[in-house]
């Protein structure tokens, strides 16, 4: 039997992240359009509005395990491999903390974890089931402080929101899922086209304001954003507007030029109200993997992000991206998604994430739907 060479948890991180391959694969994807959803996916969507605020049959919990079915057997799976009939070691460790970095969890969440086993049970023999319930709790202790809800002040009138993100997140379907659900509630709701660069994303917002019973703020493709964003605001104030969401057109957040333009954005909104923009909401997609940690720290110091959503956990097997964002950054999540319909889009709950995402057979979730 051939002995595994020691290595630490560091270089074992970077090996299996390589920064020249995440980059590369970032940036054929961030280089992908949004594709424009055609008059059947639409009339599916405007039937799963009706159904998430009347009453939908699969509450969220269910959704979201569901959803996170791929990360969950990933992680279930591999701690039954290293744990079956095994005492712990620093062998079995080593297995462990590579098995949670693919996960995408994390340099700090794994060491937290595998810090919890070696400084209670080392020497002992662990059950898979025991493994699942420490790294459900250590989990749940990281996201606590950042599962914040999307808090909107009524008093503002309107609430502005702007929306960004690389190309391909889902910016414009989140907007548009969000807006469903203010509506929903009796708000008066404005959207704004900002993504004059795609004529196909304008036309995608205004469908999904016809769905959802909203008013849309737009201009050909290839008008200026931030002067769009100005006339939206100075027409929101003048219409007791409740809340006002601007999508941006998708950027690298490497592109220095692009960034720019976020920030021009933003200074020309504060000339109709210097409070503004309320919320910077930047949509990241899970898919991505760690790639998520540079879009988050770019768009942070250059836009002065206030908070995240993240879409796509459903396609990815590497769901714990959020987890390690939450650890370094500290960002508030208020939102995940886990599929394509209005109510696969849900506030985010920290222990909810945490027992779908490392939850033992024998331990159920809550199944009351409380969103």
């Amino acid at each position: 039997m051939i002995k595994k060479k020691k290595t630490n948890l560091l270089d074992r991180f970077f090996k299996s992240n390589d920064p020249g391959s995440i980059e590369d694969n970032s940036l054929r994807k961030d280089m992908l359009q949004d594709t424009p959803y055609d008059n059947e996916s639409m009339t599916k969507i405007d039937q799963t509005i009706k159904s998430r605020f009347i009453g939908s049959k699969r509450n969220w919990v269910q959704r979201l395990k569901s959803g996170l079915a791929k990360t969950s057997a990933s992680l279930s799976e591999g701690i039954s491999q290293v744990f079956a009939k095994r005492q712990l070691d620093s062998e079995s460790f080593e297995d462990l903390e590579d098995l949670l970095i693919q996960a995408d969890l994390g340099i700090e969440t794994t060491a937290r974890i595998v810090d919890h086993l070696s400084s209670n049970r080392y020497d002992k023999t662990i059950s898979p089931k025991e493994v699942l319930e420490v790294l459900a709790n250590e989990i749940e202790i990281i996201l606590e402080p950042v599962a914040q809800k999307l808090d909107i002040v009524a008093s503002r009138k309107p609430h502005v929101i702007l929306v960004v993100g690389v190309n391909g997140t889902g910016k414009t379907t989140t907007i548009g899922k969000l807006a469903a659900k203010y509506c929903s509630e009796g708000r008066k709701v404005l959207l704004v086209a900002g993504d004059t660069f795609r004529a196909a994303a304008i036309e995608q917002l205004q469908i999904w304001g016809d769905r959802v019973g909203c008013e849309v703020a737009h201009r050909n493709a290839g008008a200026d954003s931030a002067s769009l964003g100005f006339d939206a605001l100075t027409k929101a104030k003048e219409q007791n507007i409740d809340i006002l969401m601007m999508d941006t057109a998708g950027r690298l957040h490497n592109k220095k030029e692009l960034m720019d333009e976020l920030g021009k954005i933003i200074r020309v909104i504060r000339k109709v109200d210097a409070t503004a923009p309320h919320d910077v909401l930047l949509v990241v997609d899970a898919t991505t993997g760690q790639n998520a940690l540079r879009q988050v720290e770019a768009f942070r110091d250059r836009a002065g992000i206030t908070g995240l959503i993240m879409t796509k956990l459903d396609g990815t097997a590497s769901g714990g991206i959020i987890v390690a964002i939450a650890a370094q950054y500290g960002i508030p999540v208020h939102a995940i998604g886990v599929g394509e319909g209005v109510e696969d889009l849900a506030p985010f709950d920290a222990k909810e994430f945490a027992l779908a995402i490392a939850q033992p057979k024998n331990i159920e979730l809550d199944n009351s739907d409380t969103h």
